[in-house]
């Protein structure tokens, strides 16, 4: 088929979907797209790559940045502000109810003192804090659990088919050469095949987890057709997972089918607090035996990985010669800028992230910005475990994000604003409950019914209860 051809009958197809998708709540508020279009940004590539407009070398570009990329956050930041400005969003309570994160993202800002490079820290500081802004959009709708899959959806619906017709009809867009093997890698309309690699495992988790909460309603007519979808965009996932060759993302998203299928057993039913000390239990239980027996190796040597997990090992080494400031960074996301970049790139050229989150958060906010960072998950794990409490489908979700993101940032970085990071921010905050209409209480009462028919518990009004 031309490519030509195979573009029309895409972007067709896609209309269709949008149009027609049998999962469509009807009243679904416009302002969703605009998380909708900042999220896909952020999964696939800036607007400046799409557009040819990026030039000169590496290092200076990421100094420098892009004036349309930064004039697109700017408006897609202002109209988040407008749309919760005229939700009459409370952000005194907000900012009391999710202390931890507020003094993370804080800390990021009083770090710009200290920075080598404080005009561009405080840029991507205040760059980053639209991720917060897109969230709470999404979070304060009326409905928002199903503003949280209607955004989810359209993610996939855009990024996952047209990375496939990227790779298939147009590789010179979608195909990568490392520069020290020449090996060939697919990223479709990502910029990396780890970055792929996240956007599969981000779809994956959505519709597999979907699914698993339609499952008791399989029998009827709208359900199937949702159903139908859902298997499709699986199946489409898992063909780019594989083909993007990333470890770490298949790895991830086996354990959180796992924790999801966890979830919905009779013995998680029975014994809730048997999964929820399980999963911290066995995260400790492997950085114990991953660094006092060489689990990551042996476990890289069977994903047909090196023992140094894809020279991770000599990143990490080469990373910690670097000289800074232990107790607090060398300033938000100032790292991997100057005479830093220039050192590192001398032993591993080409690279910007340290492929572990930790370590990432350490170099650039220290030893206060990892302790911070620990605060905040272990106040949004707190914050789902009452969602599961209450027999929220939004809790099993959220639950499996955040398993995967303290396994995922051994090997990667997802502290740093990518879809993870923002997946996790739907579970992991608290909303006001004035900002919501009388109209969220019927849709949440549906949702937690549906979901507590599934598990077998008994659903009632003391589900809403803290």
């Amino acid at each position: 088929m031309p490519p030509i051809i195979a573009t029309m009958l895409w972007l067709v197809l896609l209309l269709a979907l949008l149009r027609f998708d049998p999962a469509k709540v009807r009243g679904t508020s416009l302002a969703l797209w605009v998380p909708v279009i900042w999220l896909s940004i952020v999964g696939s590539r800036l607007p400046s790559l799409w557009l040819g407009f990026g030039s000169g070398s590496a290092a200076r570009a990421m100094e420098e940045g892009n004036p349309l990329d930064r004039t697109i956050d700017l408006v897609l930041i202002l109209l988040a502000v407008a749309i919760l400005m005229s939700r009459s969003f409370q952000w005194d309570k907000f900012f009391t109810r999710n202390f931890a994160l507020v003094a993370f993202v804080g800390f990021g800002l009083v770090s710009v003192l200290w920075s080598d490079f404080p005009f561009i820290t405080f840029k991507r500081w205040f760059r980053d804090l639209g991720n917060y802004f897109v969230i709470l959009v999404v979070l304060s709708d009326p409905r928002p659990l199903e503003a949280i899959r209607t955004v989810l959806r359209r993610l996939a619906y855009l990024l996952i088919p047209f990375s496939i017709l990227l790779n298939k009809y147009y590789p010179q867009l979608s195909k990568q050469y490392d520069q020290w093997t020449g090996a060939g890698s697919f990223v479709g309309a990502t910029t990396s095949k780890n970055m792929l690699g996240a956007l599969c495992l981000v779809s994956g988790l959505f519709f597999f987890w979907d699914t698993a909460t339609r499952w008791r309603e399989r029998k009827e007519r709208r359900t199937k057709r949702i159903l139908l979808v859902n298997f499709a965009f699986i199946g489409m996932t898992l063909w780019l997972l594989i083909l993007s060759n990333s470890a770490t993302s298949r790895v991830c998203l086996v354990i959180g089918y796992l924790v999801i299928l966890a979830t919905y057993s009779k013995t998680f039913q029975r014994h809730p607090g048997f999964v929820k000390a399980l999963i911290p239990a066995c995260f400790l239980l492997y950085l114990i035996v991953a660094f006092g027996f060489d689990l990551n190796g042996l476990l890289a040597s069977q994903l047909g990985r090196n023992a140094t997990l894809t020279d991770r090992t000599l990143i990490w080494k080469t990373l910690l010669s670097v000289k800074t400031n232990p107790l607090v960074g060398t300033g938000y996301e100032s790292f991997w800028l100057g005479s830093r970049l220039k050192y590192v790139w001398r032993f591993v050229g080409g690279i910007n992230e340290a492929h572990n989150g930790y370590l990432d958060v350490y170099l650039n906010l220290g030893a206060i910005g990892l302790v911070l960072l620990g605060g905040f998950l272990i106040a949004s794990y707190r914050r789902i475990c009452r969602l599961m409490m209450s027999s929220s489908a939004l809790a099993t979700l959220s639950l499996s994000v955040w398993t995967i993101i303290l396994f995922y940032n051994m090997t990667e970085a997802a502290f740093n604003g990518g879809l993870l990071w923002l997946m996790l921010l739907f579970g992991a905050l608290t909303i006001p409950e004035p900002v919501r209409v009388h109209l969220a209480a019927a849709d949440a009462f549906e949702n937690v019914h549906v979901a507590g028919q599934f598990r077998g518990v008994p659903v009632g009004p003391t589900s809403f209860r803290k």
